[in-house]
């Protein structure tokens, strides 16, 4: 598997975007590759800052696309589909977040780093029944964010954002996940103060 990963990150590099495309699909369709994309905005970025946000945008496009082919699968073979590749203690737990979570349960992984089980989560938005469109809406968010960070990150701190990453990947996006909520809760006040006084 390591040469195959090895592979992967060679053709990231030298394809660019294009490639960052590709290996962000296949990271969130039928292989996991854990951190690579990171990595590869990273590299990517100390190479050529000015396309940061391409390779962000092109890493969530990436896995947008490869989150929905196995959405796809699951929501097609059902819950016995899941069932056959996911352990049964794992199943009823999941099932259990998204009926008191929603789309939380999408959102909140797709923003953090391994060991968290992402892929698990997506599988099972197919068998509750998620619509196509919530389920790329919180992908997209939930990766664009944890993608930009990482671009933003390089930007700033260049090399040592590396280091740091390493250090404190799963800080990065719990911090990312607060800041969320955050703006959830304060869109959530605003819009019910604005119906209160009459402007919405």
């Amino acid at each position: 598997m390591q040469p195959f990963i090895s592979w992967l990150e060679a053709v990231g590099l030298s394809w660019g975007a294009p490639g960052l495309l590709l290996i962000s699909y296949i990271d969130a369709s039928f292989f996991s590759l854990p951190q690579v994309n990171d990595l590869l905005i990273f590299w990517l970025t100390l190479r050529q800052p000015a396309m940061m946000p391409v390779y962000a945008t092109m890493a969530t496009l990436g896995s947008v696309a490869g989150c929905w082919t196995i959405y796809a699968l699951a929501k097609k073979g059902g819950e016995a589909f899941v069932r056959k590749r996911v352990h049964e203690r794992h199943v009823e737990r999941g099932l259990a977040l998204f009926r008191r979570w929603g789309l939380l349960a999408i959102l909140i992984p797709s923003m953090l780093p391994p060991p968290t089980p992402f892929k698990l989560f997506i599988l099972l938005a197919g068998v509750a029944g998620v619509s196509t469109a919530k389920l790329v809406a919180a992908v997209a968010i939930g990766r664009g964010l944890r993608y930009f960070a990482v671009g933003l990150l390089t930007l700033y701190y260049g090399e040592a954002a590396l280091l740091y990453l390493a250090k404190h990947a799963t800080r990065v996006g719990v911090v990312i996940v607060v800041l969320l909520v955050a703006g959830a809760l304060l869109w959530w006040w605003w819009t019910k103060l604005a119906r209160r006084e009459g402007t919405l």
